[in-house]
This record gives structure tokens, sequence and C-alpha cells, in this order.
């Protein structure tokens, strides 16, 4: 079954921890100085907030799989509308060790499927510092999980 994730940019981490902490009725599952998770079974979600050099605002939408069976199904479909924009294998993202695919729809709101398979040390890979979770951005600006987003979208 796959669980619907949200992924918030947050212009002060501690309040908003408080703050979804109180709306939730629970602490974050993983909890970092920068990020912060809630694997809520009620609603089924994954919710995710960051601090980092992006405009405050939802990210990203997704859908978290079950298994890589479950996300290769989710890839066809995205695939056969011709939306794939960013297919990652073993990225670390997000403290956790994922494999990927990167969306868009027609408005130009991102959206990533994925499946993750283990935790990380870091939010992205060392080698992928300024990247976060997918390219570069070819802008000067801050990079977004994924691939760059559309002009009007909120990011860097």
């Amino acid at each position: 079954m796959k669980r619907f994730h949200v992924h918030v940019n947050v212009t002060d981490l501690n309040q908003s921890i408080r703050f979804y902490s109180q709306l939730f009725g629970a602490e974050p599952s993983v909890l970092e100085t920068d990020y912060a998770k809630w694997m809520l079974d009620d609603p089924r979600v994954n919710f995710a907030i960051s601090q980092r050099e992006r405009g405050a605002g939802v990210d990203h939408l997704g859908l978290q799989a079950e298994d890589s069976a479950e996300l290769e199904q989710i890839g066809a479909r995205l695939k056969a509308a011709n939306a794939v924009r960013l297919a990652q294998v073993g990225t670390t993202c997000c403290y956790a060790e994922s494999d990927k695919y990167w969306s868009e729809d027609p408005q130009g709101l991102r959206w990533e499927s994925f499946y993750t398979h283990g935790a990380a040390t870091s939010y992205f890979a060392p080698t992928a510092a300024a990247a976060c979770c997918g390219p570069q951005q070819e802008s000067a600006k801050a990079a977004c999980c994924g691939p760059a987003a559309a002009p009007n979208a909120r990011c860097g």
C-alpha cells in the first residue's frame, strides 16, 4: 500500500516541529538539525519538513512505494504519460537511501515517487552537497530535490 508524501520548506524548523507535533499528536520519527519527518498511519502520510535555502511552502508531493516492484509500477505509469523528468537509483536524500522517479504535473508541481531501502547519516550524499536530491540546478540559486522546478515553483 502506497503512502502519500508531502515535503514542506519551513523558515523556523523548531517552531514548525512544535506545530506539526501538536497537529499530528505525535513527535517526528526522524529528527535532524535541518529536517524532521512524521510517518503517520492516520492519515497514511510521510510528512517531511526541512529548513534549507529555499522559499517556504510546499516543495513537492509524492508517493512512497512499499517495495521496488510497486515503485516500478508507478514508474511505468509515469513513463507512459511521458512525465519522468529524472530516474534515480540508490540516491541519498532526506537522510534515506532510495530509488526514485521525479515527475511534474502539467502545472509544474514536482512529484517524487520513491522506495526507501535504508537510512542515511546525511541529508544528501557528501559528493552531491549542492544538489540535495537530484541534479544541481542550472541557476546560481540553491538546488531542489529532483529536477529543476518550473519557473513559478517555490524553489531556490
